[in-house]
């Protein structure tokens, strides 16, 4: 089976292609770079995975339009493609931000769109599109919407708690309380390859997450477990944390409102639709397991 990958080079596409080669699977690179690069499209290819697209800039110096022009037109783009090759399968890698910022309930698939940013616009544009045409008969369409994702390389907000954790510092934000769900690369890279392999899985659209949310603090203390020490906790004012951080979006400091939120908000994902699509009862990887490979990823 030939597998068609959109930004391969990054990293949910480095540890997912890695995965699907050891399952057997064929594994070719697509690059959306270059304004050529439907020359490069094989369309006899069984199965696209489109990763590429423009990441939320959590230091707000993007222009607006290279979401849309990127993770909305490129989209559609390589859609009306797939539409026109022997291709079975697409696979769009949205995001659970897509339709919601911040919630305070759990994110299932049924939730009404309201995205506020233009990451969560452009990628939610890009569904809406998808979603709107009209399937020949043996395609199918998957659009994923993972929650965080963690894993080997990853160099996202969960690199920053490890380094701070590794240096000694105690947590600032504990007084800061919430639930957060989490997606680890080896089992978001588990639920694709079921996908692909399961012929009963209808067109639509799919939450990614792990089977259980944590806390920042369970996090900080997964982090300290898994180098040997113990957690340490400093208990800020919370109110005063929000006054920094607000300092640091006008001076550049390494918190920022973006970046508290991130570290402190709740955001809960349900996973029940895609496991009961592949009838499982759970991920081959616990959160807490997931998290440990990741951090002694960081060590190495």
């Amino acid at each position: 089976m030939k597998i068609t990958i959109t930004g391969a080079s990054g990293f949910v596409g480095k540890n997912l292609s890695a995965y699907l080669k050891q399952n057997h699977l064929n594994i070719q690179e697509l690059s959306l770079r270059t304004n050529d690069w439907k020359s490069s499209f094989n369309k006899n290819t069984d199965v696209i995975i489109h990763l590429a697209g423009k990441a939320h800039d959590t230091e707000n110096t993007s222009q607006e339009q290279e979401y849309f022009t990127i993770n909305r037109d490129l989209t559609i783009a390589l859609f009306n493609e797939f539409l026109n090759s022997e291709c079975t399968d697409f696979f769009y890698f949205s995001s659970v931000k897509a339709v919601a910022d911040t919630t305070d309930g759990i994110v299932d698939e049924n939730i009404i769109a309201n995205p506020l940013t233009a990451y969560g616009k452009s990628k939610h544009q890009a569904e809406e599109y998808l979603l709107k045409q009209q399937l020949p008969l043996g395609k199918r369409l998957f659009i994923i919407r993972p929650c965080m994702i963690h894993g080997s390389g990853n160099k996202g907000n969960l690199n920053l708690l490890y380094k701070i954790v590794e240096k000694g510092i105690p947590w600032p934000l504990s007084k800061f309380e919430n639930k957060r769900s989490f997606i680890g690369i080896d089992n978001l890279s588990y639920l694709i390859l079921q996908m692909i392999q399961n012929e009963t899985v209808v067109s639509g659209i799919y939450n990614f997450a792990d089977d259980e949310a944590l806390s920042t603090n369970q996090l900080i203390e997964t982090i300290n477990l898994t180098l040997g020490k113990k957690a340490k906790f400093l208990p800020i004012n919370k109110k005063f944390v929000e006054n920094i951080a607000k300092i640091g979006d006008k001076i550049h400091l390494p918190l920022n409102s973006e970046r508290l939120k991130k570290l402190t908000e709740s955001y809960v994902v349900s996973n029940q639709k895609i496991k009961k699509a592949l009838a499982i009862q759970q991920l081959p990887i616990t959160t807490q397991e997931g998290l440990i490979n990741t951090i002694k990823s960081f060590k190495n």
